[in-house]
């Protein structure tokens, strides 16, 4: 598959993340549901599988061509994850464009707010990783822009479902909740990115303080979902506190073991907030 061998390009993909994206898009597409509104079923899921494979293998694929120096010293990618070798580069890179065009051109005829959800979506997903913006080894910004492309997301989900009104709290939930995740997931990487000269929130801030930052992003999060979610939004907050309070206390080698379940926990307060979202649009 243009040079790029299907099994490679499907881990390449990271499976065990296509929930985060696919997640938002159902989220974004559910609190668009009430008898008001003539969502288009076929569009719909004609986009979720684009947030499936093809947006991810854009967002890791991208991040992997451009992270290789990064990537080559560090420890995360010694197992738990792999390098991508410059052979395959260019590959990965045609493979990328090709299996996103398609879903480009259908978003080019959808409403303006669709449309400008969906190419906030690329701009926040590929400058990310990809000169000359590449906002992950610029501070703050690398948090920024990992959040938008989550956000983006909900937002596209939510406008294609046939919805319109203002989205402010809710982005602005979203962007604190996603900008904890990414600064989060930037800690086990300190050592290898301040290695490879790439500063990012947490080589900048150090990890005590970064994980202090995604602590008051988790609580303001969940203060703001309250008004959603009730105290759903609260709980839900809890076991993200509890974990960042447990981070502060741990080592390197202890941190990159939490590390490794924060995936699972995002999966699975990311299905609650679905089914709390969902049951208050059918019962609610």
């Amino acid at each position: 598959m243009f040079g790029l061998p299907l099994a490679r390009a499907f881990t390449l993909s990271r499976p065990r993340f296509w929930l985060y994206e696919l997640g938002t898009f159902a989220l974004g597409v559910i609190m668009a549901l009430s008898i008001y509104h003539d969502t288009n079923w076929w569009l719909v899921g004609f986009f979720a599988l684009y947030f499936l494979f093809p947006a991810n293998l854009l967002i890791y694929g991208i991040n992997d061509v451009y992270d290789y120096e990064t990537d080559l010293r560090n420890p995360k990618k010694q197992g738990y994850e792999d390098v991508l070798a410059p052979a395959l580069h260019t590959p990965v890179l045609r493979l990328v464009l090709w299996t996103s065009v398609p879903f480009v051109l259908v978003a080019l005829v959808l409403s303006k707010a669709a449309l400008l959800a969906f190419m906030a979506f690329l701009f926040f997903a590929i400058y990310y990783s990809m000169p000359p913006v590449r906002a992950k080894a610029r501070p703050v910004f690398d948090s920024l822009f990992s959040a938008g492309h989550y956000v983006a997301t909900g937002v596209f989900g939510y406008f294609v479902a046939g919805a319109s009104g203002d989205v402010l709290l809710p982005v602005v939930a979203g962007m604190l909740w996603a900008m904890a995740m990414h600064a989060y997931s930037a800690v086990p990487d300190i050592k290898a990115d301040s290695e490879a000269g790439v500063p990012t929130i947490a080589t900048f801030l150090g990890a005590r303080r970064t994980i202090m930052v995604c602590l008051l992003a988790y609580a303001a999060a969940g203060l703001i979902g309250y008004l959603y979610l009730d105290w759903w939004a609260l709980l839900l907050s809890l076991p993200y506190l509890v974990l960042m309070v447990r981070s502060l206390w741990c080592d390197e080698v202890a941190l990159l073991r939490l590390y490794t379940y924060f995936p699972y926990l995002n999966a699975l307060v990311g299905m609650v907030i679905f089914l709390l979202v969902l049951s208050d649009k059918l019962y609610g």
